[in-house]
């Protein structure tokens, strides 16, 4: 999945707009839960060598919230990197060269996006 595709999903599935906090890195765009605020994607470019990688090339990848049980065997497999800039407990970095499966990717962002959704609480009494 390239980086357009992922946005345009994101903006057709969840109804979520990309928000650029950062004004030193304009190609970084985080979606938030409209209620809440709370990020469940973070799409940007780094470097490949940050990620482990050969080559200073800008690679986009997104940053998604994801169960902790997942993250280790994530990991290993193509396309999927410790989080970037992230707790590494918490969230997973994903490649959008199509190196990880679109499938997979769709997966991980329900995932993160119900795991930051605003908390049901229930009435007393």
């Amino acid at each position: 999945m390239k980086r357009n595709e992922l946005e345009a999903f994101i903006m057709e599935t969840y109804n979520a707009v990309a928000d650029y906090p950062w004004r030193k890195s304009p190609n970084h765009e985080v979606f938030r839960h409209c209620s809440n605020r709370k990020w469940f994607a973070l799409i940007m470019d780094v470097p490949k060598n940050k990620l482990g990688l050969q080559g200073e090339e800008l690679l986009d990848v997104v940053n998604l919230k994801c169960d902790q049980i997942l993250i280790g065997s994530l990991r290993g497999e193509p396309g999927f990197f410790p989080a970037y800039h992230m707790s590494k407990d918490n969230w997973i970095t994903a490649a959008l060269d199509g190196s990880a499966s679109d499938d997979k990717i769709k997966m991980l962002l329900d995932m993160s996006y119900q795991a930051t959704a605003p908390k049901v609480r229930k009435k007393k009494g």
